[in-house]
């Protein structure tokens, strides 16, 4: 995570270098070549303040998911992206442009919140708690309001972010849907 971090932080120096010439990769909403950018996007910041505001959450919930395993992560950012950006380039206004990582972290945070629903797992359960705890006010900005922030986005990664957990869970529930089979009950 920390090497995904710095990674933007170099893209973000590089684009500071060139006045914004690379946040013409962010998601053009509705246009055929903002369907590709749905993955360059979330690597790209309109400048520090918007990198700073992504950093610690990132860090945070992106490590939270990595310790589940490499596997939770990859598939779980996947889909995430997917889901955030195609969400952001339907239903952002015509002519606007979406970039940031925001939606990958309404992901992952949506991910942590809902898989000990799907776990019936009590540490991930506990986590679910704890993560609802210190980043739960964020989830207001699903929520359509101004100031420039991709209400879509951020909605799109938490739907992506559920649908990961739901992915990911699914050969456990199939073995718990086994030993409900398996166990004769008691009259």
């Amino acid at each position: 995570m920390v090497g995904v971090v710095a990674a933007m932080w170099l893209i973000e120096l590089v684009d500071a270098a060139t006045g914004g010439a690379l946040d013409a990769l962010g998601i053009h909403a509705r246009t055929v070549e903002g369907l590709w950018q749905i993955f360059t996007a979330p690597w790209l910041h309109l400048g520090f303040a918007h990198l700073i505001s992504n950093t610690i959450p990132l860090l945070v919930l992106g490590w939270l998911v990595l310790m589940d395993s490499t596997r939770s992560w990859l598939v779980s950012g996947l889909i995430i992206t997917v889901c955030s950006g195609l969400l952001a380039w339907l239903a952002s206004p015509a002519g606007s442009v979406t970039l940031g990582a925001s939606g990958i972290v309404f992901g992952w945070l949506a991910f942590l919140l809902v898989k000990g629903i799907f776990t019936r797992d009590a540490g991930d359960i506990v986590l679910a708690v704890i993560v609802l705890f210190i980043y739960g006010g964020v989830l207001w900005g699903v929520l359509p309001r101004g100031g420039g922030i991709s209400w879509q986005a951020h909605l799109g990664g938490a739907i992506g972010g559920v649908l990961a957990a739901w992915w990911l869970t699914r050969a456990e529930r199939a073995r718990r849907a086994e030993r409900r089979r398996v166990i004769p009950s008691r009259l």
